[in-house]
Formats: structure tokens, sequence, C-alpha cells
């Protein structure tokens, strides 16, 4: 079961980046930070209501970090989402993996230093350089387009994804519903953009324009909502298979996102981005693998 919600938060999260490139084009990127968490409020705090779920948590100083680290990511991949192929954000926002094993490897050396011997962590380096070989030829078509500080902020969004994920993990582990960390989250996102818009101002509003809005903010709530069910029970279900196969299964977003790409945008990628896309994603996957080996009980990421 925990498969399906993430290969259908996977879909709906492709479906919102849509929406985000239609919506770009007329509103900024804190405008839609904004929005994404207004709408995504007044939607969770119906749902709660509706499946009887209490909004008050003993743990808000945790929603409070998830939430500070999240927007960040999510104003980062927003922009990437404006000025990238729909399937090169996605991809880009999906290293956290990769960032979380860059994570382990340095704290490994950190041991090292002090004369302590952690495991061996020659494999995930590995998949580290090769996945960064994969960003080098996925982003190689976009420098020569000027696009090359749009990618440099995809990666930074996969780094923050990668800090919020692992809080969610934890969030999750102290018994907290889905529910309730979705909508902390919608909150964080509301107060985040508006401080962003008293810097970045108003966009001129056009009803037209602004119909992109509402399914931006539905589809980002019920992505979020069904990953973070997926994760919440694998996490409670002590399986580490299942667990693996959750993380592994959010990959298929980028597939969604390159047919989206093709269907509707009529963008094409080339031969070495999907190369890179395959590089990345191939080494994403075994990342998340020779993590869990090495430590069972880790936290895995979620988009």
């Amino acid at each position: 079961m925990q498969a399906l919600w993430m290969i259908a938060s996977s879909f709906l999260f492709a479906s919102m980046g849509v929406c985000v490139k239609f919506a770009s084009a007329n509103f900024n990127s804190a405008e839609l930070v904004f929005y994404r968490g207004a709408i995504g409020i007044v939607f969770m705090a119906c749902y709660a209501r509706a499946t009887g779920v209490s909004l008050r948590t003993p743990v808000l100083s945790m929603h409070a970090w998830r939430s500070a680290v999240g927007v960040v990511a999510l104003s980062c991949w927003f922009y990437a989402l404006a000025h990238l192929p729909l399937p090169t954000a996605m991809t880009l926002n999906y290293m956290s993996s990769i960032w979380i094993a860059a994570f382990l490897v340095g704290g490994s050396m950190m041991l090292a230093r002090s004369g302590k011997k952690g495991p061996s962590q020659g494999p995930l380096v590995l998949t580290i350089l090769a996945s960064f070989a994969g960003v080098v030829m996925l982003l190689r078509p976009a420098i020569g387009q000027n696009q090359g500080f749009a990618g440099l902020i995809g990666l930074l969004s996969g780094l923050g994804a990668a800090f919020a994920y692992m809080q969610v993990m934890a969030i999750a582990k102290m018994g907290e519903p889905e529910t309730r960390t979705v909508f902390y989250f919608a909150l964080g996102s509301a107060l985040a953009g508006l401080v962003g818009m008293t810097v970045t101002g108003l966009s001129p509003w056009n009803w037209q324009h602004a119909v992109w809005l509402l399914p931006l903010g539905i589809l980002a709530s019920l992505g979020q909502l069904c990953m973070t069910k997926a994760y919440t029970l694998s996490s409670r279900s002590h399986n580490h298979h299942a667990t693996l196969v959750v993380a592994n299964l959010q990959y298929s977003g980028i597939v969604f996102a390159a047919l989206y790409s093709m269907i509707v945008f009529g963008e094409f990628i080339s031969l070495l981005g999907w190369a890179g896309m395959g590089l990345i994603i191939s080494s994403a996957i075994a990342a998340t693998v020779l993590r869990a080996r090495a430590a069972p009980n880790a936290p895995a990421e979620e988009h």
C-alpha cells in the first residue's frame, strides 16, 4: 500500500510542476510559495475537520524547523521549475538521496579524523561522484542556454529537501499524523511567502492567470499528504524492504514530468540530458540501498 501512495504522490507533484510552470509566467516565486501555502492551509484544515484529526501538536518546534528548511527548498524548486525544463528541475530536486549520502560520507571522515573507525564509505563515494557527473551531463545544455544559475538553484532545492525529509521522518516517529505535518508546512509556506512578497512585491492580478494557483495548492497538498502517508506507513511497519521500495518509487515522478514536458510544453531533452538523468536516478537508488544496509534504522528521504 505504501508503494501506491508514493506513486500517487509522484504523479501529483509532477502535475503540480505543470501548474507552477504556467503560473510562474505571471507570478514570482514568493507569490507562488504564499498561494501554495494559503490554499494548503484551507484544504488541510477542511480535510482535518472531515477526518477528525486535531491540529494541536505537542512538537511545534519540530514542525517549525521542518517548515523553515522545507520552505527554502520549495522556493528554490519553484524557481528551478520556472526556468528549467520540467524533468530537469524534478531530477535536481530528487537528488536529496545523494545529499544525504554525502552527509554520511562527511560524518565518516570526521570520525576517521577523531581516531574512530567508521564503516567503509567507498561505494557511497562512487555513487556521489557518478551522480554529480550526471548533473554535469544534465545541465550542460542548460548552461549553454544561460540557465546555469537556475540549475544551481535546482541543486540547492535538493539539498534543502534532504534536511526537510529527515525532519519529516523524525516527526513521524513521534507519532504525529500526516495531516498535521502537511498542515504546518502549509502554514510555514504561507508565512514565508508573505514575508517574501514584501521584498519582491505583488504581480498584477488577472483571473485568467490566477486560475493555475488553485490546482497548484491542492495538488501540492495532496501530493505531500500521499508522500507523508507512504513514509509514515513504511516507518511504522518496520519493514526494511518496504521502506526501500517506497524511497525508490519517488523517482517515478521524473517519468511523469518527462511525459508532461513532451506532451504539454513540447520540450525535448537531449540524449546527453537523458543519459545524465539516468545516471542520477541509478546513483540515487544505489545510494539509498547502500545507506539502508549501512544504517537500517536511518530515515529514508521523500520528495
